[in-house]
Formats: C-alpha cells, structure tokens, sequence
C-alpha cells in the first residue's frame, strides 16, 4: 500500500488561536501514524500564490491520512484554526 502526504500551505492571521491548532494538530497527526516531514522553514515559491508557513506529513497510507483529518481529534484542532489562517491542504498519495 503506498504511503501518502499531507501538504498544506498557510498564511496565519491570528498566532495564539493557530499556535492551539498546531499543538492539537500534532497530537492528531502523531496518533494516527504520521511524521511531519517539513513544518514550516525556508521555501522558493516558483509559481502559485506564496504562503509564509508550508507543512508536509506523511502517513502509511491515504486511508490513514483522511482517518487522521475525518477524527474527532483533528476536528477539534482545526475548530482553533478558522478565522486564524488562509491554508490551503491536500492529502495526497504517494507513487509507489
């Protein structure tokens, strides 16, 4: 089964209520297997709108991936980012 990443890129409007939604997310993410890859750091933005924050993780599988954000956890993380952040997020699989 191939693994797949998640990937979002983000422009924070509110740091205390983001920084909520960061430490929930983390707990969410790492309860169903996954692994940030990049949070955040430098980036080149070649083509597309430019976010400031950009953050892959990656999961066993996509199953896994949209279990984690569909989960009661993430769902009360991501109460904490609307109205916080512009984000842009897709779960994608990986090539196996």
């Amino acid at each position: 089964m191939p693994k797949a990443y998640w990937i979002a890129h983000v422009t924070v409007t509110d740091d205390a209520a983001y920084g909520r939604y960061a430490a929930l997310a983390t707990q969410a993410i790492a309860a169903h297997g996954g692994e940030f890859l990049v949070r955040g750091g430098k980036a080149i933005q070649k083509e597309g709108r430019a976010h400031p924050r950009n953050v892959v993780a990656i999961f066993l599988s996509l199953e896994a991936a949209n279990a984690c954000y569909e989960s009661a956890a993430y769902q009360e993380a991501i109460s904490h980012a609307e109205g916080a952040c512009e984000r842009e997020l897709v779960l994608v699989e990986a090539v196996s």
